[in-house]
Order: C-alpha cells, then sequence, then structure tokens
C-alpha cells in the first residue's frame, strides 16, 4: 500500500509524520515562550539538565526558588550541568561591543557564576567555561535540555538572547533534531574547562 493511500495529503498536512515530529513548539524570541513552560520542563526532569548558554543569567530572574528547586533535583539524582562563557575572554568583549546595553554580558555571566557560588556544596551541580577554540560556536547557540525535551536558541547576528528565536524539540527517533543539537551540547561539554578558583 502507497504512503498516499495511508496518509493522504490532507492528513499529511494536519499531522507530522516525518523529522518535524519533533518540533513541538518554535517562538520567534525566546522571551515569548512563557517562564511556566520552562517551570515545567525544570520540574518534570528526573535525569538530565543541561544549561548550555552563553550567560544563563535569565534562569536566575525568571525561576522562583531556582537554587530551591535546582538543590532538590541534585538530591534526587538529576545530573546538572552549567556550560558558559568566560566573563573575561576577549569574545565575551567582542560581544558586548555588538549589543551595546547597559546589562553587558559580563554581566549576566557574573549573575550566573555569583548564583551558582551559592550552591557549591550541593552535590551533582556542575559548572564549566566554555573552551575558548568552540567559545565562537557556543555562543551562536544555546542547548538547553530536559530529559528528552530541549530548548534550543540560535542567536542572531546582532541580537541578545531573548530576542532571538527558540525552538521546543522532544526527542523521538534517534539521529534527529533533538539528538543534533544536545549531541551538540555535551560535545562543548567534554571540552569545556574548569572555572578558576574564586
Amino acid at each position: 500500500m502507497s504512503e498516499d493511500m495511508l496518509w493522504p495529503k490532507s492528513v499529511r498536512s494536519a499531522v507530522k509524520t516525518g523529522h518535524d515530529r519533533e518540533v513541538v513548539s518554535v517562538y520567534p524570541y525566546r522571551a515569548a515562550c512563557p517562564s511556566t513552560v520552562w517551570a515545567e520542563l525544570i520540574a518534570s526532569a528526573e535525569r538530565e539538565l543541561i544549561f548550555a548558554g552563553y550567560t544563563n543569567y535569565f534562569l536566575w530572574l525568571e525561576q522562583p526558588a531556582f537554587h530551591a528547586t535546582l538543590k532538590a533535583k541534585a538530591r534526587t539524582g538529576c545530573r546538572i550541568r552549567f556550560l558558559i562563557g568566560d566573563p573575561d575572554s576577549e569574545l565575551t568583549r567582542a560581544r558586548e561591543r555588538i549589543e551595546d546595553v547597559a546589562l553587558t554580558v559580563g554581566t549576566r555571566i557574573r549573575i550566573t557564576l555569583e548564583n551558582l557560588d551559592k550552591l557549591r556544596q550541593a552535590e551533582g551541580i556542575e559548572m564549566r567555561f566554555c573552551g575558548p577554540d568552540d567559545a565562537p560556536n557556543f555562543i551562536s547557540l544555546s542547548v538547553f535540555r530536559f530529559d528528552d525535551d530541549a530548548l534550543v536558541t540560535p542567536h542572531l547576528a546582532l541580537l541578545s538572547g531573548h530576542d532571538s528565536p527558540m525552538m521546543h524539540l522532544r526527542k523521538r527517533d534517534e539521529g534527529g533534531l533533538f539528538d543534533r543539537f544536545t549531541e551538540h551540547a555535551d560535545v562543548l561539554w567534554s571540552r569545556a574547562i574548569e572555572p578558576p578558583a574564586r
């Protein structure tokens, strides 16, 4: 039986049947995604959370009791990783010149560092700086993983992360969009560096 018999065009146009089945939602701006979506994804994750955004600062501002949430997740065995940019790197300074905003990239990274310092004693919460050779690729793409869901932001050239588009992906197939983006984050993590003692 042909595909057209099983899946008439009218059905194929209404039901996702290909690689796009992994796309749950798209947002023209990261800021357009409700904070409740982030909260639900964080709350439902049991195995793995990775926050691979160059600054990650907005999480501390938008997620109530985020410190307590992360501690509770870590206590249940959820692996939690923060991959961020080096606030003192030349790439960070170059990005600051491009964005030209009062809340600089370095300041946004330091907000994350300050908050992670409060979690230093918590087991299961890890943090690394992206390696300098990988930083140009990292700064242009944020990947946030919550078990089998991911939020992915490709950063547009002259815009901050909150003004760039975002996709919500859910794993359906091996080697699909979800795997491609989360493998990117894992590779960056494997090549990342431990931050200097503070």
